[in-house]
């Protein structure tokens, strides 16, 4: 019997979640080149991926509702993988465990090659090499720089590279994503949630997470400079089983369009906010949620409401 409503089939996605380590000793205000050296979060950094997990637990991503997760082999992406499965976890502790972090160095941040551990703006750097050098090894894809030697104090032996430019750091990035991220997502049986219905996630950093999302964006060469991964923000990629694609609509974005969604809180509004340029709005990345206090989107004109009401459409069509 006809009954005026139109049955909507609703799709089943495996869910890709991307998230950058939270602040370690070598952020901040007197930030380096930190590549491939192995150090510590900072108090901040671990209040962040804590955070994180709250989020997540909030948007109904319990720790028992992850399958696999990925780190790098830096202990600041695999300590902020486990305080957010342990945040995500909230009382019931027993219902995750650290066996089921993956660690790979195909993750690890990109090598800096013989400016690593060196200060951002230290002058001796800019003198040497100069800012506009530095600009193009920081955000162009092919660039990069000098490569380290044996007698530099943060060498490390093969397979670590000796340098490497964005391209070269996508390249083991997605060799990572297609030889052990998308089977966990899409093929490996034994896991508790069958492939329609499973999350991955992933924690690495600002070069791994930016080179994979500027190949699942494709965005192009000459935008990749305009994407940028705040710290401990939960990126949302939805995957289609039967495609094998991401399956969210593609927005406009910074970088020319992303399928992303990102998960947007109070505590993290203000890392979203300083990692779009100046102009920018939350609308054109397209958030998941945003901060409901009226003085976080009122006071700020982040958002129009043409740009709300076009989110919510998309939203909706999702």
């Amino acid at each position: 019997e006809a009954t005026g409503v139109l049955a909507v089939q609703k799709r089943s996605v495996s869910k890709l979640i991307l998230i950058r380590h939270g602040q370690s000793i070598w952020n901040g205000k007197n930030t380096r080149f930190t590549g491939w050296c192995d150090v510590p979060l900072t108090v901040q950094g671990r209040v962040e991926a804590v955070a994180a997990g709250q989020l997540l637990r909030a948007r109904g991503f319990e720790a028992t509702k992850v399958d696999v997760a990925f780190s790098s082999e830096l202990q600041r992406a695999h300590e902020t993988c486990e305080l957010a499965l342990a945040s995500m976890a909230g009382p019931d502790q027993e219902s995750w465990c650290s066996d089921r972090i993956r660690r790979d160095s195909r993750l690890n941040e990109r090598h800096y090659g013989v400016v690593q551990g060196e200060f951002k703006d230290a002058d001796h750097v800019q003198e040497t090499y100069g800012a506009d050098t530095i600009r193009e090894w920081r955000r162009s894809m092919h660039a990069k720089p000098p490569p380290l030697d044996e007698s530099h104090p943060h060498f490390l032996p093969s397979p670590a590279p000796r340098t490497e430019s964005l391209a070269d750091c996508q390249r083991r990035t997605l060799d990572c994503f297609y030889d052990a991220i998308m089977p966990a997502l899409m093929d490996e049986e034994g896991l508790p949630t069958p492939a329609d219905e499973r999350v991955v996630i992933v924690v690495a950093h600002s070069n791994t997470i930016r080179s994979l999302m500027a190949y699942l964006d494709d965005v192009p060469e000459e935008l990749v400079p305009n994407l940028h991964v705040p710290n401990s923000v939960p990126i949302l990629y939805p995957f289609d089983r039967t495609t094998r694609k991401v399956a969210s609509t593609k927005l406009e974005s910074a970088a020319g369009g992303s399928h992303a969604r990102w998960m947007l809180s109070a505590q993290n509004h203000n890392r979203l906010r300083a990692a779009l340029k100046p102009g920018g709005s939350l609308a054109r990345a397209f958030f998941d949620a945003w901060s409901t206090e009226k003085k976080d989107h009122e006071g700020n004109r982040l958002l129009t409401m043409d740009e709300i009401e076009n989110g919510l459409r998309e939203l909706i069509k999702d």
